[in-house]
């Protein structure tokens, strides 16, 4: 850092870190409890983001080696991430790929994938319905709406995925929204995602991984999978 200011204004006005104020970074933690959870949360957020790495040969496994060597010092495991635990367990009753999303009342609500949905649609959806008390079973997409966007995917864009990604759900249920008001609720839900935990059973497609990341969700998913 220190050469960095002298390149750019030809001297540093920081001596040492001490001189920085890093010494006093401690003082800004007004909840320990808290900040010891969130960084518990960063870690497995990365180990699960160098796993895909590995899987995508972008890393070598000393990589991988070192966050289990930090997961093991901090004494946690994948499932300390409520949303891994709460995905895996959907899976493991549905037999299907699925997800889970950790709301900030700590309320974990799951989807899976369907004939018309991947798990990362179905998570989105299933939790606006929960922030909107609208019944999970409420079709705020009529299924009839879901054979067109699929025509178009599967007979005209040459997809072998015929279920809706997450910004294609979204599009439908707006639409859907001019005349069904609780889908209108539904979609002012939307703000409340921001921060929020997710994870994924599988590998998802850079256009959900967007989706997701716009609506400031803070996913892991688990690329080795198919």
């Amino acid at each position: 850092l220190k050469h960095m200011f002298e390149e750019i204004y030809g001297e540093s006005p920081y001596l040492s870190p001490t001189d920085m104020g890093v010494n006093m970074a401690g003082f800004c933690i007004s909840d320990d409890l808290v900040c010891r959870e969130a960084s518990k949360q960063e870690i497995l957020r990365r180990y699960f983001g160098t796993l895909t790495r590995l899987y995508n040969e972008l890393c070598t496994e000393s990589e991988l080696q070192k966050q289990q060597l930090l997961l093991q010092k901090a004494q946690i495991v994948e499932e300390d991430r409520p949303c891994v635990k709460a995905a895996r367990e959907k899976e493991a009753r549905t037999h299907s790929f699925s997800g889970a999303i950790e709301l900030k009342d700590g309320t974990l609500v799951t989807g899976k994938t369907s004939q018309f949905m991947g798990p990362c649609a179905a998570i989105i959806m299933n939790a606006i319905k929960y922030l909107a008390n609208i019944d999970e079973k409420e079709d705020l997409i009529k299924k009839d709406a879901f054979k067109p966007i699929q025509n178009l995917k599967t007979n005209y864009l040459g997809s072998l995925n015929p279920r809706l990604h997450s910004n294609e759900m979204l599009i439908a249920l707006s639409l859907s929204a001019q005349s069904n008001p609780l889908a209108k609720k539904a979609l002012e839900q939307l703000p409340k995602l921001q921060g929020n935990q997710a994870h994924i059973t599988s590998r998802i497609s850079n256009v959900d991984m967007t989706i997701l990341n716009n609506l400031g969700i803070q996913l892991t998913y688990e690329a080795q999978k198919g």
